[in-house]
């Protein structure tokens, strides 16, 4: 037992001394393996910094050849440059020299020019002093100052140059008017050679016949119901007043007052007229109105050879049916442009189919100018630019009143046409207080010149003849007088057509035998 402890305790210190020296002997094991790494290390170092060394050597053995290339080259850009500034610095004094030279010369010119002004003031005062001289002896021969001798030649050069003007104006105008109507004439008579339009003349104001004069009693009905139904219903005025058997329908829509005559002369011929009666016949009265509004702007488009437009364009075209110009029917008016222009344009070169479409449609502007502001052309040229791409249409409509500020061939085409429709002898009807107006109007535009002893308008305001007093107003002021004349017609004064102004200047000797 003692034994076995021994031997334990022996083995025990054994592992321990074992364990120890196992230690000791690791130590110095891994202490010689890191100093023969160390050593190896500082050799490696030492090669490194030798080799590395070398190189820096090479390095600046390099450098220094680079620096002293650069230093070189340096030293000869600036024996360069100090050469060439040099060089610059001779030009420069040089240029220098030339000024101060020519600053000499220009001093001394100077010097002259002084003294040379001052002799020509003094020959300015002499002049002036003999000019003066003359001028007082000028006036004492005359017997006129100097600003009367002025006068005198200004107002003498005035008339001779407006008595040249004058000439000439007069040479120019008669031989531009002398081409322009040879030209006009040819193909103006060959248009309306081509057109045998008739006289188409409406009254603006609807009258409705009736059966007896006891209808008239029963179109008011009791406490004036019936008539007040339909007014309301059509917006049209109905005047019942002692025309025998007959009443008259006015508004300013004509539409609204062929619906209201369709509508009436369907109650009479009914003879049931009570309010909800007239609502039902309106109704269909305006029915049977609009279907007839487009037919006649599909028959006017058929009639003329315009095909392709728009059912809106259509339309509008069919309620100038019932619209009037002057007691001239607009849809009758405008199928008669369109033939007249399409003639024109064939005689003239010109597009006919573009023509006749724009001469078609120049007025439809009419069928809606009660509804819109601005003028007819305007309006229709809106419309029709919205439903035709054609510009030439457009441009034809818009243009047609010379109210544009360039008028293209279009215009001029349709607006000739357009002329020649309503000028034409019977195509428009004027009212006898109107006619007189304008009749009226013409004799004071005249009497208001200067000169003008008497005028008078003529056939039925187509010709003005003004006699003018001769003592005052030569052969060239007559022309003058004319030409202003027509531009105060133009500007103050709305008339259908042309108007022919006629200046007459006599001369009458008279003397008596005894």
């Amino acid at each position: 037992m003692e034994i076995d402890v021994i031997v334990i305790i022996a083995i025990f210190f054994a592992f321990i001394i074992g364990t120890v020296f196992g230690g000791m002997a690791a130590f110095v094991f891994r202490r010689v393996m890191f100093n023969r790494q160390i050593r190896i290390a500082e050799r490696k170092a030492a090669k490194m910094v030798a080799d590395a060394g070398d190189e820096v050597r090479i390095v600046l053995n390099n450098v220094q050849d680079e620096a002293k290339k650069i230093k070189s080259n340096a030293e000869a850009e600036y024996r360069e440059r100090r050469s060439e500034v040099q060089r610059q610095e001779n030009r420069l004094l040089q240029k220098a020299e030339t000024l101060d030279r020519k600053l000499e010369g220009v001093e001394q010119r100077e010097r002259s020019l002084a003294g040379k002004e001052k002799e020509i003031d003094s020959i300015r005062t002499q002049l002036g002093e003999v000019r003066g001289r003359q001028l007082k002896q000028l006036e004492l021969i005359s017997g006129m100052s100097s600003a009367e001798a002025k006068q005198t030649l200004v107002e003498a050069m005035e008339v001779e140059m407006q008595q040249e003007t004058s000439r000439r104006l007069h040479e120019w105008e008669t031989k531009l008017k002398e081409e322009a109507d040879e030209k006009a004439q040819e193909s103006l008579s060959q248009a309306i050679q081509r057109s045998a339009s008739e006289v188409v003349v409406e009254a603006t104001v609807a009258v409705v016949p009736l059966p007896s004069d006891e209808m008239k009693g029963r179109l008011i009905g009791r406490e004036g119901r019936n008539i007040r139904a339909l007014e309301q219903a059509t917006g049209v005025d109905l005047i019942i007043d002692d025309t025998p058997e007959a009443v008259t329908l006015s508004s300013f829509d004509p539409v609204r007052r062929e619906i209201a005559r369709t509508a009436l002369t369907k109650l009479i011929l009914d003879g049931r007229i009570h309010p909800a009666r007239i609502e039902e016949v309106v109704t269909k009265a305006k029915e049977e109105v609009e279907a007839d509004i487009y037919s006649a702007g599909e028959q006017a488009a058929y009639q003329v050879g315009v095909h392709g437009l728009r059912p809106e364009l259509i339309k509008l075209l069919g309620r100038l049916k019932y619209r009037t110009s002057y007691g001239q029917n607009a849809l009758s008016h405008s199928i008669e442009t369109a033939y007249i222009a399409d003639m024109i344009a064939s005689e003239l070169g010109a597009d006919v189919a573009i023509t006749k479409r724009a001469g078609l449609l120049h007025d439809i502007g009419k069928a809606v100018d009660r509804e819109v502001e601005g003028t007819h052309a305007a309006i229709g040229a809106d419309l029709v630019k919205q439903w035709d791409k054609a510009p030439e249409v457009v441009q034809g409509i818009a243009e047609h009143h010379l109210e544009t500020e360039n008028v293209s061939i279009w215009g001029f085409i349709i607006s000739a046409a357009d002329a020649i429709s309503s000028a034409r002898p019977g195509a428009r009807r004027e009212s006898l207080e109107r006619y007189l107006k304008r009749m009226k109007a013409l004799e004071d535009i005249a009497d208001g010149f200067k000169g003008v002893e008497k005028s008078y308008a003529i056939q039925a305001g187509r010709e003005i003849r003004i006699l003018v007093k001769p003592e005052e107003i030569d052969d060239l002021g007559a022309m003058r007088v004319a030409r202003d004349i027509v531009k105060k017609i133009e500007e103050g004064l709305d008339y259908p057509g042309q108007i022919k102004v006629t200046v007459l200047r006599e001369i009458r000797a008279v003397d008596y035998a005894k």
